[in-house]
């Protein structure tokens, strides 16, 4: 047992630990000698008015309490153990085959990438030559998309599945502890290629196999259940599981399920531009002026607002952060945000989206798995051809996009295959950008400051979920018609975001190893 308390403090306060213990123990009536240990358990600010505060969860223990410790991640050595294939290294990959190696099963890791260091000669090709390797790129390689484009640890998902764990599991394998305590977690994506890379062999050294340059290009069922699959046009190898962790972008995968009559479904997505302002102005509109406080991290937000009866909301926003080219085909331009640690580049920035239903769109046709997925690429490449085809992106002043003018000019944008001028009213569908132009004016009223031309539009953002869904069973979490085929992350449609893909990934194995136990 342990004791919680709730304070607040000033930011210049938060540093002081002998001032944040005198201020807890006064209000839970303890003396130091009460207790035998403490902890700041979670952090958050609090800058809806002045003056500014630091909300603190502290933990106690009394005298007569023991604080325990139980290892995050318990490892076997599954060598000789029963073989399940995960295709793909992103969240939901990973943390499926660290979680097999716990319950005493092999996982053979599938991913269609390189492994994260050999990633980043295809990203300096994106950046610089504008030249996009399929297989190779923001969204595919070891660690998936978030690996370099983030690392945001927030999740909502505090119902799928042990969040503490998760998060754990980042701090066993080299995340600052930081991110048990922070209220929106946050790794950078400076120092998530190193903890990715100790996932994966501390995955090798307990039996488990990782194969890259691996892509999944077959599958064969039998008896409506998985039997083998195919790697490469060439390589079949038989397993009785496949955890199917592919992620969002990897549209490939749907048309292969789609041609084997397997099941799969049209889901609700987002898409829109991504916003750029200067930090320096996001941090004065969020902390009342105080722009230069050393003690406040870069001031982030959140905005959402109903616009002629759909969602346009704030996403993945970046403090301190830079816009990254995220398309995986070279026909397509698509962007994405990320931050380092630090948080310390000018800008600050975030995509902007509307959330749309597959009924939503013109070309809606009942029973169409992809309807979504076939409006998505469409506004990619309008928006490929308005940037002269290359990997260069119509942009837009806000303002002059609210007016349909053309901007003249820009500011310096972090977007390093650059951009070009564009009205994005003719190359965004009505749908999008009348919804869009409403938003950033109500935006502006909610934060002060906000809607100016010196914020620049980048377009698009179109890749915040999957179009598509793969339906699986809610109890054994199984395809709904394919035994041993278990749709799994954000690819399947059952997370948003690093952590939520680690959870699905934990529950996928923990839904085989279940089976398992059973039949025993």
């Amino acid at each position: 047992m342990s004791t919680l308390i709730q304070i607040s403090i000033l930011p210049r306060q938060q540093q002081d630990e002998a001032y944040i213990l005198d201020v807890a123990l006064e209000k839970a009536k303890l003396r130091k000698g009460d207790i035998s240990d403490w902890r700041i358990r979670k952090r958050s600010i609090d800058a809806r008015r002045e003056p500014i505060k630091i909300n603190l969860q502290l933990e106690f223990w009394l005298q007569n309490e023991v604080r325990e410790t139980i290892p995050p991640f318990i490892p076997t050595n599954v060598s000789e153990a029963k073989k399940i294939a995960i295709i793909g290294a992103g969240p939901a990959g990973l943390y499926a085959a660290l979680r097999a190696i716990e319950a005493g099963l092999k996982p053979i890791v599938f991913e269609r990438g390189k492994d994260v260091r050999e990633r980043r000669r295809d990203l300096a090709a994106i950046n610089k030559e504008q030249i996009v390797n399929p297989e190779s790129n923001y969204c595919f390689g070891e660690g998936g998309a978030g690996t370099y484009s983030d690392g945001k640890l927030y999740t909502r998902s505090k119902k799928r599945g042990n969040v503490l764990k998760a998060m754990e599991w980042f701090v066993h394998f080299g995340a600052d502890e930081d991110i048990l305590v922070e209220a929106h977690p946050h790794i950078g994506t400076n120092k998530l290629p190193k903890i990715i890379t100790t996932m994966r062999e501390a995955i090798m050294e307990n039996g488990g196999e990782v194969h890259f340059n691996s892509k999944l290009t077959d599958i064969k069922i039998e008896n409506n259940a998985i039997t083998a699959i195919e790697i490469n046009d060439s390589n079949w190898q038989q397993f009785d599981d496949v955890v199917l962790a592919t992620g969002h972008s990897a549209r490939d995968i749907f048309y292969l399920l789609h041609e084997k009559n397997i099941k799969i479904e049209a889901k609700p997505f987002a898409i829109g531009v991504r916003v750029e302002h200067q930090q320096q102005l996001i941090d004065r509109i969020q902390y009342h002026g105080d722009d230069e406080n050393p003690y406040l991290p870069p001031a982030s937000y959140a905005l959402v607002e109903q616009v002629d009866g759909l969602g346009v909301y704030s996403f993945c926003m970046c403090p301190g952060g830079i816009i990254a080219p995220c398309a995986t085909a070279q026909e397509e331009v698509v962007t994405n945000g990320w931050s380092p640690s630090k948080r310390n580049n000018p800008y600050a920035n975030s995509g902007v989206v509307v959330s749309v239903a597959p009924e939503d769109l013109p070309n809606f046709k009942e029973g169409d798995p992809f309807v979504c997925l076939d409006f998505q690429k469409e506004v990619e490449k309008k928006c490929w051809e308005a940037g002269g085809k290359t990997q260069q992106v119509p942009a837009q002043r806000m303002l002059d996009f609210v007016e349909g003018k053309v901007s003249s000019d820009f500011p310096k944008t972090s977007y390093q295959p650059g951009i070009v001028a564009a009205d994005l009213n003719e190359i965004l569908p009505d749908l999008l950008a009348k919804r869009l132009k409403k938003a950033f004016v109500s935006f502006g009223k909610k934060m002060k400051g906000y809607y100016t031309n010196e914020a620049v539009l980048h377009a698009p953002e179109s890749r915040t979920s999957s179009p598509v869904s793969i339906p699986r069973n809610l109890d054994t979490l199984e395809h709904i018609e394919i035994k041993g085929l278990y749709p799994c992350g954000e690819g399947a449609g059952y997370a948003g975001g690093i952590i939520s893909a680690a959870i699905d990934g934990i529950n996928c194995v923990d839904a085989i190893a279940k089976k398992y136990q059973e039949q025993e």
